[in-house]
């Protein structure tokens, strides 16, 4: 198993752009209300150094300076009060796209894809991952156009009130540069590092909870918590090298506040004394340097929390960077035969786990795949069920390849069932998938013996289904699809005996008058069969009837005599 891609740097930034530009608008709006913002923050500094200019006797009037001043910082707060709301109706908006473009990526994998992955791995980034992004787009996106937009306007007006002080102060802030430099190299990547971890760890947790019966059954209670441990013990590895990181960069940048202004204090007493600038210059440069604090403090803290948040949204849009599948099919097979041609097929790269595997399946015929396991039995029936395609050869439907056949056109040809049935937590009627009329919803139920399905409308996350239950659910599926081949994959497996002789007469009445392939691996299942494919190491070595077969005393008629303790 293998987790899911992550997005590179530029489909991060490709991204972000798109989630701009769909909402371009409200983006120019919140710069220009933050910049008629910050320009109104301007005046205040300027205009206490011109007070104190009045008051050491350059002239001037306090008092509308005094007004001049409430007028700018009420000014200043209206319009950012306007941008911030703004900004956060944007953010809840894009937080919603990010959603939603998650879901339907998701939703749209490959079934292969999907079954490969850890679903530990798809599960963090559609909750962690996701709710890291959305409050970053909702809480810091918007305070970062604040900041920024603060800084340029602040930065412009030192240089032009006192180019000489501005610049000094400009160049006391290169410190900071260089540690937020240092620290961008190395923090994506640990927080790449500490996502992978968080993931590994949900993944660890989903196996131990589902597979809690198999684990008390088999005494792993030590082996599951050691690998609980492990995961534990890496993920909090990974979360201390990120505190590692900030606890080196917010002391350095904290420290680096303090240097402009000390630079422009001692350069501005020595001009002042010589007489090239007025104390209320002085002070008003000092004053907007002290302006710079909040907005690089909130945009360097923010900054911190974008690598953690753009390492979650390089994992989300990771989905975008999985291979789209093929168009579907334009042209309807033909017939209802199916013809499996020079299959091979790998998990890995190089790693064949099918060899040529050459097989024609006759409409209306019951064909058994039987085999030791290992040897390529499901992964032979998921490609005929055109949940993957073949790594090389092909296996069509009426002459048309049964994957390219779009998702409707595939459930009416081919269906594969197996041990594992997932219920929604919805109602009976929205877990049978298939818009019908009521009458026909409870006819295929019936049909499937669920003869307990009388309210549609029951709620199966409130009152959850037996395991039986679940199956004639999932056979009532098979029944409203209504496919010509039914691929059946240890369809009985988890049931009890009682619960497995109902769930066996359902089956009977879904596969009468279909195509079955079975995957048996309880060989009375191929007595029963018109054909035996025989499957060892992904090939057919035998194919035949089960009494040919048995006769001809080769591998089949091996297993046939072992099953039945040699006789």
């Amino acid at each position: 198993m293998a987790n899911l891609p992550v997005a590179d740097q530029r489909m991060v930034g490709r991204a972000a752009l798109r989630l701009l530009a769909a909402d371009r608008r409200s983006v120019a709006t919140i710069i220009t209300l933050n910049s008629l913002a910050a320009l109104a923050g301007l005046g205040a500094p300027w205009l206490l150094g011109r007070i104190i200019d009045a008051v050491t006797g350059r002239g001037g009037h306090i008092d509308r300076l005094a007004l001049a001043v409430l007028a700018c910082a009420v000014a200043q707060t209206l319009l950012t009060r306007f941008a911030l709301a703004i900004a956060y109706r944007f953010g809840e908006r894009t937080a919603y796209r990010i959603r939603e473009n998650f879901l339907s990526r998701a939703l749209g994998l490959p079934a292969a894809v999907v079954e490969r992955v850890p679903a530990g791995d798809l599960a963090a980034r559609g909750t962690t991952d996701i709710d890291a992004v959305a409050n970053t787009v909702r809480d810091l996106v918007p305070s970062m156009a604040v900041g920024a937009v603060q800084i340029v306007f602040i930065v412009s007006a030192v240089v032009v009130l006192q180019p000489v002080l501005g610049l000094v102060g400009v160049a006391g802030l290169s410190g900071i540069w260089f540690v937020t430099r240092w620290y961008l190299r190395r923090a994506r990547d640990a927080y790449l590092a500490e996502g992978a971890a968080n993931s590994v760890l949900a993944d660890d947790l989903t196996a131990t909870t589902a597979g809690a019966r198999t684990i008390e059954a088999f005494a792993l209670r030590e082996r599951r918590l050691a690998a609980g441990h492990a995961a534990i013990t890496e993920t909090r590895r990974t979360r201390l090298n990120t505190l590692a990181l900030r606890s080196v960069y917010f002391p350095l940048v904290e420290t680096s506040y303090a240097v402009p202004g000390v630079l422009v204090l001692l350069l501005g007493g020595l001009l002042y004394i010589d007489g090239r600038v007025s104390l209320g210059t002085v002070v008003a440069a000092v004053l907007y340097l002290r302006q710079l604090v909040g907005p690089l403090d909130g945009i360097l803290i923010w900054i911190e929390q974008l690598q953690s948040s753009s390492a979650s949204f390089a994992r989300v849009e990771g989905l975008a960077a999985i291979p789209a599948a093929p168009p579907a099919a334009s042209t309807a097979p033909s017939d209802e035969r199916i013809e499996v041609s020079g299959v091979r097929y790998a998990y890995d790269p190089g790693h064949d786990v099918l060899h040529g595997v050459d097989l024609t399946i006759r409409p209306g015929e019951r064909l058994a795949i039987v085999g030791l396991s290992g040897a390529g039995k499901s992964t032979l029936g998921m490609l005929i069920a055109g949940v993957d395609r073949p790594t090389a050869g092909t296996v069509t439907v009426g002459g048309v390849p049964i994957a390219d056949l779009p998702p409707d056109e595939l459930r009416r040809q081919v269906v594969l069932v197996t041990q594992e049935h997932h219920v929604f937590r919805e109602s009976l009627r929205d877990n049978l998938i298939v818009s019908a009329p009521d009458d026909v919803l409870r006819g295929a139920l019936k049909t499937v013996g669920a003869y307990w399905a009388d309210d549609l409308d029951r709620d199966l996350g409130e009152e959850p289904l037996d395991g039986a239950q679940a199956q004639q659910v999932a056979l009532a599926r098979v029944v409203l699809a209504d496919p010509h081949t039914v691929i059946l994959d240890e369809a009985t497996a988890l049931l009890d005996p009682t619960a497995a002789r109902t769930a066996e007469r359902a089956l009977a009445a879904v596969l009468h008058e279909r195509t079955v392939i079975a995957i048996a691996h309880r060989l009375q299942t191929a007595h029963d069969a018109d054909r035996v494919a025989v499957m060892d190491d992904g090939r057919i070595i035998e194919l035949g009837a089960h009494a040919d077969l048995v006769a001809a005393n080769g591998p089949y008629a091996a297993l046939w005599h072992s099953w039945h303790g040699g006789v």
